[in-house]
């Protein structure tokens, strides 16, 4: 069920960005609604970390417009979105693997107390977190790196919601898991959508995406190709809106398996766009 509100948390307008002579993203637009979780996705080389790194501050667009809670606002380096709300998740997840679940929660925004660290509170607060979200971890004591996968991504998206943002944009959140890590991981989605988070999911898997997105943004060759109501969508038609066409290896085989012949037709971006 999406729970949105009438104005978005955080929206794109026109985003352009250009390396050299490739234009990676031309006129992408984005909005991402408090307690929902969108979903983009894309074949290789379509934009989307070129789109997330726009929203992070890593780096810029040239053109469009950013919006937060409807009004305008700049993100030109990394501190602008941490400032707003907007955390990321990278895949490579960043975690120092000798220092324990608290030292990793808490790197960078140690606590103090009289001069020292303040391990108690650390430690209490990162319980408080871990519950909440109903992450099981053995012990926030032992080293990061004895973590399964899933275990360790929780335990990054965990560090981000710290801050308090009220957008989290996950990198391929579940790239590398088993079937159980991965059920970790997509449980913690659906926390923070619980939580009236807004929720960036860049992910290959159409499963997952299916799993816990309520609607999907298609960007193809660097532009928007479709937003889907997940609902109310197909796999097929995403991944037409993916591929540019809607002859493609899935419904060539759901056409062999329903005894019809396939459709050969192709579709241009424009029709493919709801």
């Amino acid at each position: 069920m999406i729970h949105v509100s009438a104005t978005p948390v955080l929206a794109l307008r026109g985003i352009s960005k250009r390396f050299g002579a490739v234009q990676a993203l031309t006129d992408v637009d984005l909005e991402i609604h408090p307690g929902e979780v969108v979903a983009l996705v894309g074949d290789n080389g379509a934009g989307k970390s070129t789109l997330v790194k726009a929203i992070a501050g890593v780096s810029p667009a040239d053109e469009g417009s950013i919006e937060w809670n409807g009004k305008p606002v700049r993100i030109d380096k990394p501190h602008d979105a941490q400032q707003l709300g907007i955390a990321t998740v990278y895949q490579d997840l960043a975690l120092c693997d000798n220092l324990d679940v608290v030292g990793n929660l808490f790197l960078g925004s140690e606590l103090t107390a009289r001069g020292v660290l303040d391990e108690v509170e650390m430690e209490r607060r990162a319980r408080t977190l871990l519950a909440t979200l109903s992450i099981r971890i053995p012990s926030v004591r032992i080293p990061v790196a004895s973590l399964s996968g899933g275990q360790r991504q929780t335990v990054a998206i965990a560090r981000s919601l710290l801050g308090e943002p009220r957008v989290v944009i996950l990198d391929e959140p579940t790239a590398a898991l088993g079937v159980e890590q991965t059920a970790q991981v997509l449980d913690l989605v659906e926390r923070l959508r619980e939580r009236e988070l807004g929720v960036l999911l860049i992910s290959h898997n159409m499963a997952d995406v299916r799993a816990v997105s309520d609607r999907v943004a298609v960007l193809r060759l660097g532009r928007n190709n479709g937003t889907f109501s997940v609902p109310d969508t197909t796999q097929e038609e995403i991944v037409s809106a993916i591929t540019g066409a809607t002859d493609n290896v899935v419904t060539r085989r759901n056409a062999r398996t329903a005894g019809a012949a396939p459709t050969a037709s192709t579709t241009s971006p424009t029709e493919v766009q709801q």
